[in-house]
């Protein structure tokens, strides 16, 4: 049994992100989020502790309808690895400056995906 070092819980899960730096913005999905922090796929080589604004477009299901809700927060690039093969990198981005209401929004929606995970 591996041991989840991870303080937060996470989920693999596609969720719309825009990425800004002062020179850019990137329109991507996560690969995976957690109320701390988000790994995804970009384009481009983003240097380690580059600050970033983070716009995440979170889908709710809320009786027979899907709801969204814009979580925005800022980050910091705390890994990169290029992805051999193609110019695409993986990166790692940890929020460093984020609303308690909008880290309480990101873990929902991690909890009611892995409840959703755990009955499939």
């Amino acid at each position: 049994m591996i041991h989840e070092r991870r303080k937060h819980p996470r989920i693999e899960k596609n969720i719309p992100v825009k990425i800004s730096g002062e020179e850019f913005d990137i329109v991507t999905e996560t690969r995976n989020l957690s109320c701390a922090g988000a790994y995804c796929q970009v384009n481009r080589y983003l240097e380690p502790m580059s600050k970033l604004k983070i716009h995440l477009l979170l889908p709710f299901r809320k009786a027979k309808k899907v709801v969204t809700k814009k979580v925005t927060c800022q980050g910091v690039v705390v890994r990169i690895e290029h992805q051999s093969g193609v110019e695409s990198f993986n990166v790692a981005i940890y929020f460093n400056e984020i609303r308690a209401r909008d880290a309480k929004t990101i873990a929902e929606y991690v909890n009611s995906g892995s409840a959703q995970k755990k009955a499939e």
